[in-house]
């Protein structure tokens, strides 16, 4: 078990050029999943109704635990296709956590961004390179792009667009390094905890 490690290797607040950047990281893994995992951060009406078109499949889930008069967790229940705007604007925000996708959706899914934090998951596996000391590791390997975000955990919002590469929980500095010189960049932090 464990988690990967995750080397920030872009940094940007453009954020085409961290989602081109991103893909162009994922035609380096040899093996790729074909599902890629979503997050987003919904805060407003606008930001709901252009996901749901995109996602028509999503649940959406508040943001943070709600708490009830007498201490019971609340769940969002409303349907988002049929509720109107006041109906919706009280729930706000709301996310999509863990969405599996299948591949294809990804550029939709960019265009319906908002301001809020969002994250694309790619799994997948690195090539092997035993000259370099570095081996596939598919239960960890893969691509993150998070937008407004620094963290692959969504720790903290920001203005900026962030570029990881996932790699085994020991981490591996020289494939990082190598990746991240693929697409023109460099490891631009620590690595952190991953999926």
């Amino acid at each position: 078990m464990g988690d990967s490690q995750a080397y920030p290797v872009l940094r940007t607040s453009d954020a085409a050029t961290a989602y081109a950047k991103a893909r162009e990281l994922c035609t380096l893994l040899w093996e790729r999943e074909d599902r890629v995992c979503l997050f987003t951060e919904l805060l407003t009406v606008q930001d709901v109704r252009r996901m749901a078109a995109v996602l028509p499949g999503a649940t959406f889930e508040y943001t943070g635990r709600r708490t009830g008069p007498a201490g019971e967790d609340l769940w969002f229940d409303l349907d988002v296709t049929t509720a109107d705007d006041r109906a919706l604007e009280p729930h706000l925000p709301l996310e999509i956590l863990g969405m599996n996708a299948p591949v294809g959706v990804e550029d939709r899914f960019v265009a319906a961004l908002g301001r809020g934090m969002a994250a694309i998951d790619w799994y997948g596996s690195w090539p092997d390179r035993p000259e370099a000391g570095q081996y596939a590791a598919p239960k960890y390997d893969g691509v993150q792009v998070v937008f407004h975000g620094d963290n692959p955990d969504f720790a903290s919002s920001t203005h900026d667009h962030t570029v990881f590469v996932h790699v085994s929980k020991w981490g591996c500095l020289s494939r990082a390094q190598d990746l991240a010189s693929r697409i023109g960049g460099e490891v631009v932090g620590e690595p952190l905890s991953g999926w």
